[in-house]
């Protein structure tokens, strides 16, 4: 008996990932091959009309990448916008910092807050004061790329149901290999899933650092919670459920800095994987519910992973009981599992590459780097879900404000020297060092 429930988990914990993996680059290559292909994110759509659009930046000690996110935001091709800077109670001088650059910013206003509220209450606050219509929000320390709000805003004037876009996030800082594994993570996991999840019907959340809102939408659900741990999936959750589209825009570039250090990155992700588990909790009554049937891929997947990880767990369990027990060493069903899984890794990082080789060049070198991706991200995620689940479910009130706190951006917070950032209006890109 014990032989047969081992079999069936290890199957399970091999054709889980496989089947998903094939699934995720399928409805990827459609969307690539509908949305994307022979488009040049620098030859952005003509719209019929460029309304009012409000650039919310909220800082918090942004006192190092101030002036760089504010000058690249001032050189948006965009006709018609304005940038707004909330001031999240800094304790350095990051206030006096946007005081100084909004004298020579004209489109720039400033929100001073006087004490740190955290990230939710800054947006609502930038919200408040913002005269537009459509909200583009991006982190303190980000690049935006020049063409992101005029792609954005095609999917704004497209479709009235459209409530939010998110942006394609790429990583700038590069200088170490967990920073060079993240740039493929983000190509290959984070950009695959959100071309599928657009063409299986729902997201699973917009990016933080590079998201966009139609007030109207946002009014309908009250804005941001800051009552959660990331607001970013929990908005994208809300707005979902009340029968909003979020849409996914690959040319929306926004160049953003990551953990390059272990404790840095177990800190991030163990705050994604709980903001996860957050909002499966409080929103889970929905799997029931007719009305949102959209939105139940999403959940069926995010049961099926936490199922997956708990499995791998109670596989260590009976390893290690089989080492005081006479019983035969457990086997697949299915030979060559670890040949199949690391030749359909390679597959899935060589079509996201693929595809999304025309917003970062350098993409090509790093490919034979990715070979260390399981060993420092599945175990990784497998950890933090291991950890944040029961957090979530059992131990978390839900009532704590999320607040700002330090964040690791990478070795001296630089990208390195080969970092590509497409900045310009004339060629495709240029090379920006420090």
């Amino acid at each position: 008996m014990l032989d047969r429930l081992t079999v069936l988990l290890f199957d399970f914990a091999f054709f889980y990932p496989l089947l998903m993996s094939y699934l995720w680059m399928t409805g990827a290559l459609l969307y690539y091959s509908r949305y994307e292909r022979g488009k040049s994110y620098a030859n952005p759509p003509q719209l019929p009309e460029y309304p009012l659009v409000s650039v919310l930046v909220p800082c918090y000690n942004e006192s190092s990448n101030a002036i760089e996110t504010f000058t690249a935001l001032a050189e948006l091709h965009y006709p018609n916008y304005e940038i707004l800077a909330i001031n999240d109670g800094s304790s350095d001088d990051t206030g006096y910092q946007l005081e100084t650059l909004a004298k020579t910013i004209p489109r720039m206003r400033v929100v001073q807050l006087a004490t740190n509220q955290g990230k939710a209450v800054a947006l609502k606050a930038g919200a408040m004061a913002a005269r537009g219509e459509f909200l583009v929000c991006i982190d303190g320390d980000a690049i935006l790329d020049h063409y992101a709000v005029t792609w954005i805003m095609s999917h704004f004037l497209r479709d009235p149901r459209v409530g939010a876009v998110t942006g394609n996030p790429c990583i700038r800082t590069r200088s170490t290999l967990l920073g060079r594994i993240q740039v493929g993570e983000f190509s290959a996991i984070v950009g695959l899933l959100k071309r599928a999840q657009q063409i299986y019907g729902r997201l699973f959340t917009i990016s933080g650092v590079i998201g966009a809102f139609r007030r109207r939408a946002l009014h309908s659900v009250g804005y941001w919670n800051e009552l959660t741990i990331t607001e970013d999936i929990d908005i994208s959750w809300r707005l979902q459920l009340n029968n909003w589209d979020i849409h996914f825009e690959p040319h929306a570039l926004c160049w953003i800095l990551m953990p390059e250090t272990l404790a840095g990155l177990f800190k991030q992700r163990l705050r994604w994987a709980l903001g996860g588990a957050e909002a499966f909790k409080n929103y889970c009554h929905y799997l029931f519910s007719w009305k949102v049937r959209r939105f139940w891929p999403i959940f069926i997947e995010y049961i099926a992973s936490i199922v997956w990880s708990y499995t791998i767990l109670l596989l260590m369990g009976i390893g290690l009981f089989r080492l005081v027990t006479p019983f035969p060493e457990p086997f697949f069903s299915f030979p060559y599992t670890g040949l199949v899984l690391g030749v359909t890794c390679l597959l899935q990082f060589a079509v996201c590459f693929f595809m999304a080789r025309k917003y970062d060049s350098n993409l090509g070198g790093i490919y034979l780097e990715i070979i260390w991706y399981p060993l420092f991200y599945w175990l990784l995620n497998w950890i933090v879900s291991i950890i944040a689940f029961p957090k979530a479910m059992f131990f978390s009130s839900g009532k704590k404000r999320g607040r700002w706190h330090t964040t690791d951006r990478g070795i001296g917070g630089e990208p390195d020297n080969n970092t590509t950032l497409l900045q310009n209006d004339k060629s495709n890109d240029i090379r920006k060092t420090k």
